[in-house]
C-alpha cells in the first residue's frame, strides 16, 4: 500500500528532474535551413552582374560586387587588394578597353558553380570583342564568392586567356 508520504516523495522527484532538463528551444529561434537552390541563383547572378557594370563604362559599380579585402589577380598585372584598389583596376581597364573599341562579354556556355555554406565558387567563359562584333580574344575566369551581411560578394577573382601569348620582337 502506497502512503501519502511516498506519492509526496516521488512527484517532488519528477519535478526536480524535470526542472533539470534542457529546455526545448522555441521553433522560432532555430536557424533557418540553408536554401541551396536560392543560394546558388544568387552566385550566378554575381558575374553577369560584372559583366554589365564593366560593358557599361561602371567602374564603382564593377568594383560594389567585390568585398572590402578582395583580392583581384587579372593577367598581365599584379594583384589589386581591397575595393579601392579594385576600382583603380577597372577605372583603367574601361578606359583603355573604351579607346580601343573593345568589349566584354560572358561566355554562352553555362557557368559551373559550387556553393558550400557561405563560399561558394563560379568557373566560366568570356569573349572579347572589337567594334566590329569580330572576337578577338576568348578565356575563362573562376572566382571565389563569400556571403558578407547577406549578399554574395566576390573576394578571390581571376581570369586569363586562351590566345596564344604574343610573339617577342625580334631582336635586332
Amino acid at each position: 500500500m502506497i502512503t501519502i508520504r511516498q506519492l509526496l516523495l516521488g512527484a517532488t522527484a519528477g519535478l526536480a528532474l524535470a526542472a533539470c532538463a534542457p529546455a526545448t528551444p522555441p521553433a522560432a529561434t532555430a536557424a533557418p535551413k540553408p536554401d541551396a537552390a536560392a543560394d546558388e541563383a544568387a552566385v550566378r547572378a554575381v558575374n553577369p552582374a560584372w559583366f554589365k557594370a564593366l560593358s557599361a563604362g561602371d567602374a564603382a559599380g564593377v568594383a560594389s560586387l567585390y568585398a572590402a579585402d578582395a583580392v583581384l589577380s587579372p593577367p598581365n598585372a599584379p594583384a589589386a587588394r581591397g575595393q579601392a584598389a579594385i576600382l583603380e583596376f577597372f577605372t583603367k581597364e574601361i578606359a583603355t578597353m573604351s579607346s580601343a573599341g573593345l568589349t566584354n562579354n560572358m561566355g554562352t556556355d553555362p557557368t559551373e558553380v559550387g556553393v558550400s555554406g557561405d563560399l561558394a565558387w563560379e568557373w566560366g567563359t568570356y569573349s572579347v570583342t572589337d567594334q566590329a562584333g569580330k572576337i578577338v580574344e576568348i578565356g575563362k575566369f573562376t572566382s571565389v564568392l563569400a556571403r558578407r551581411d547577406g549578399a554574395w560578394k566576390l573576394i578571390r577573382d581571376t581570369w586569363n586567356s586562351d590566345n596564344a601569348p604574343a610573339a617577342e620582337a625580334p631582336k635586332k
